[in-house]
């Protein structure tokens, strides 16, 4: 099966910026939708952003302006470049295809995002 390896996590202050990557193991951004999701402690992991195979883009709320999902095909990568960063983004970063609005992969390790001061 397809391996993620998701990179890029850090301590940032409020208001700073990040750009998390996903590196898949197999060219599956031309079949799948690709999501990045998040779970923050006590709390259920949750789809922030997805991009399909076309290219058309999604954010829940309160993400969207701050956030920007993108892929780059070639290489077999994934990205969420994340700007104004607030407290509350603070979370386990993951990728993965998505179907029907559900993950169908093997999660890997994630990314560590603190934001802080």
């Amino acid at each position: 099966q397809v391996q993620l390896v998701e990179s890029g996590g850090d301590l940032v202050q409020p208001g700073g910026s990040l750009r998390l990557s996903c590196a898949a193991s197999g060219s599956i951004f031309s079949f799948y939708a690709m999501g990045w999701y998040r779970q923050a402690p006590g709390r259920q992991r949750e789809l922030v952003a997805f991009i399909t195979s076309i290219g058309t883009t999604n954010y829940v709320d309160s993400v969207k302006g701050r956030f920007t999902i993108s892929t780059d095909n070639a290489k077999n990568s994934l990205y969420l470049q994340m700007s104004s960063l607030k407290p509350e983004d603070t979370a386990v970063y993951y990728c993965n295809a998505v179907v029907y609005g559900r993950p169908v992969l093997d999660w890997g390790q994630g990314t560590q995002v603190t934001v802080s001061s």
